[in-house]
Order: structure tokens, then sequence, then C-alpha cells
């Protein structure tokens, strides 16, 4: 039976029993978006291979596959299957600091992607070890860090925990202004 492995966001592994030889023909394979059958794309495969990679696919997508075994000897049913590439697990590539002020700073990440159900973000003043945790939402890119130390530095980390229960994690640091002096 035509079935797939090795499933990324991008690309999956195809193998199928050996129907054919290099001599007795060839395989079509259709493969496309589900939702999209006008995406279709069709390949012509020898007879001599059982399994094939296809790459550039859309990530979280189900591709409709046909196998048709174009045998110039007996007729073989067209085999099929249904493969769902997985979620694009990318972590945060950006995570910015603005409005800096004494007790507080803003934090910003990008990109944000459906597939983030929430974002962990932990900061501690360095040298140090005691860390606080902030849960943010996933729709949200930004949140305000509050209750600091005047001109200490922090390590904020960003972690994307993603639906399907991987984390990718992206650090920086950061700096409170001088307090007033008086």
């Amino acid at each position: 039976r035509l079935h797939a492995t090795d499933v990324t966001s991008s690309s999956f592994r195809l193998l199928w029993p050996k129907l054919l030889s290099q001599d007795t023909g060839y395989y079509s394979l259709e493969y496309g978006p589900r939702a999209d059958p006008a995406r279709k794309r069709t390949l012509q495969v020898s007879g001599a291979h059982t399994s094939l990679v296809l790459s550039d696919l859309a990530p979280e997508t189900t591709y409709e596959v046909v196998l048709i075994p174009e045998s110039n000897v007996h007729y073989f049913a067209p085999q099929s299957t249904r493969v769902t590439t997985l979620a694009e697990e990318i972590s945060p590539v950006q995570v910015l600091i603005s409005e800096s002020g004494p007790r507080s700073f803003q934090v910003s990440w990008a990109p944000v992607l459906d597939s983030v159900a929430s974002y962990q973000l932990l900061y501690g003043p360095l040298p140090g070890n005691s860390v606080e945790v902030l849960e943010v939402d996933g729709r949200h890119n930004s949140t305000v860090v509050e209750h600091l130390a005047p001109n200490t530095t922090y390590l904020v980390t960003v972690t994307a925990i993603y639906r399907s229960g991987k984390e990718r994690s992206l650090s920086a640091k950061a700096c409170t202004q001088e307090g007033e002096r008086g």
C-alpha cells in the first residue's frame, strides 16, 4: 500500500510496493492540497522506484496523493493516500526591548504564528538566579514587564509554546533606566 513516512512541515517520503520494473512501465504520481485541487501536480516516476520524497510543501496542509501504475503488461489499480504536513515550528526570530524606564520595559517579538498556543516570558536580573514568569496569549506579540529594579540588566527569554507541545526560545538583554535621584 502507498504510505508516507518522514513527514515534516514541508516534505514527506512516499513508499509503495514494487508493482512495476524498469521495463514494464512507469508511475504517474499526482499530488496536491486537498482543499485546493487546482494546485495538483503530476510527476512521472520510473518503474524501478518504490519511494520518492515530495518537498516544497505547505505546512499544516493535507495532501491527496494518487499513484497510478502505468503498466504495459498488467492493469494495476491506482493507489491513494492522504498525508498532512506538520505545523511549522519556528522560533521567535526577533525579540525587541523598547520603552525602557526605571521600573519597566516593553518586550515584543516576531513572527506571530497560528501554530503558537501561548508565549512564556522569563525574566530576571543579571547576575542572579531569580526568575519571574509571564504567560502571554498566542495572539499577542508584546507585553510590558513591570515592578523592576532601576539601573539593572535583565535577561529576557521569550518561549513560543506550540499547539503540538513543542517549544522554541530566544533571549535578549534589557536594561532599566537609572531611577530618579533625590
